[in-house]
């Protein structure tokens, strides 16, 4: 199995924020999505399937895998092609990819759970993490990041975090 060195460990270690400074309990940062990301010691695992069923009927892979399913959807992460996953999803099994199946249709099922099942980033992340192998690029990292601040502004996540809700 491959493994690469996440961002985080990449980096110099920044010195953690005073212990007096206020966090917030919906407050999401880069760094906390890479350790979910991780294995522990600071290594991302490479996919070792071509697709995995990440969500009931929410299927992530590689370009390899492309017969069979109903849609593919694999540029950037954008409110059109998440509306039209919701609506696609409703009735159907989506397959979501994009050339690795690893930093970038991750990223749109991540941002899919938060928009449409109320979940914070962790536990989106945690969800699809659970079911295959992912590592998307800081910078995504950083847009669901500012996507949960947003959502938890206009009170539209779950209360539950660390519950699981599929309908």
């Amino acid at each position: 199995m491959k493994k690469h060195l996440s961002p985080t460990k990449q980096q110099q270690q920044q010195p953690p924020p005073p212990a007096d400074a206020p966090v917030q309990s919906s407050e999401v940062t880069v760094q906390q999505l890479n350790e979910l990301l991780s294995d522990g010691s600071g290594f991302y695992n490479l996919p070792t399937q071509h697709f995995n069923e990440v969500f009931p009927r929410i299927y992530i892979g590689n370009a390899s895998c492309g017969g069979g399913f109903v849609a593919t959807f694999s540029r950037e992460l954008l409110v059109g092609h998440l509306a039209s996953l919701h609506r696609l999803h409703i009735d159907r099994k989506v397959y979501v990819h994009c050339r690795e199946g690893y930093s970038r249709s991750p990223t749109m099922v991540v941002a899919y759970l938060m928009l449409r099942h109320k979940m914070d980033a962790r536990l989106a992340v945690a969800t699809v993490r659970h079911k295959r192998e992912i590592g998307p690029n800081d910078g995504f990292l950083r847009q669901l990041c500012q996507l949960n601040e947003k959502l938890a502004k206009e009170g539209k996540l779950n209360g539950d975090v660390g519950k699981l809700k599929t309908k």
